[in-house]
């Protein structure tokens, strides 16, 4: 992959601020339709569009940009874990969301980023695959906050077996292009969590 900085001088339109916003929402729509894998630097420059020189100030490497792309996401909110924080929303209805996919702007469907960036960075030692662990790892941590709150007494257990279900159900949405394919895992999920709320009183 070429790595030089462009000589050209950027077309007109491409000058002033929001560079780097520009990058990454280039590389986001990008990201989502063709994988990063499939995505280019040269093409995320295109797209969004600055000069090559621009991308790499703001991005030194595709695996920089990849991350930021990811940071992003995380703090949007717009993940499946980014409900279980929404304090709004009454706790037993975040885990619900949970199964439900972020709305997307446009098809096809999309599970995870987290675990699409994992699966296209398999090396687990990886930067990008590293932050994917942690971002599901916090996830499980969400969770466990919430059925606290809802007074499991055993919370880490059911909030792995959530997340399993959330997950397996974002992936296989994403494989079968069926955004309300969630639905199957919700019904797994109330029985999880009838039982354990369930436990709570017999044993308070």
């Amino acid at each position: 992959m070429d790595t030089t900085a462009s000589t050209t001088a950027p077309a007109p339109g491409r000058r002033g601020r929001g560079g780097r916003e520009r990058i990454l929402a280039a590389a986001a729509r990008l990201f989502a339709t063709q994988g990063i894998g499939a995505t280019g630097m040269e093409q995320v420059a295109e797209e969004a569009p600055v000069s090559k020189r621009t991308l790499y100030a703001h991005f030194r490497t595709k695996n920089d940009l990849v991350i930021a792309h990811l940071q992003g996401l995380a703090l949007s909110g717009a993940t499946l874990e980014g409900v279980l924080t929404r304090e709004d929303i009454p706790p037993r209805e975040r885990i619900r969301r949970l199964f439900e996919l972020p709305a997307a702007d446009a098809a096809p469907v999309r599970g995870c980023p987290f675990i699409d960036a994992a699966a296209e960075f398999p090396d687990p030692e990886s930067a990008v695959h590293s932050y994917a662990r942690e971002q599901k790892l916090r996830m499980v941590q969400l969770i466990v906050a919430v059925v606290t709150e809802l007074g499991c007494r055993e919370p880490l257990p059911l909030a792995e077996q959530l997340a399993i279900l959330a997950d397996g159900a974002a992936s296989r949405a994403m494989v079968l292009d069926e955004a309300d394919y969630g639905r199957h895992a919700w019904a797994a999920a109330e029985v999880l969590l009838s039982q354990a709320l369930q436990e709570k009183k017999g044993k308070g």
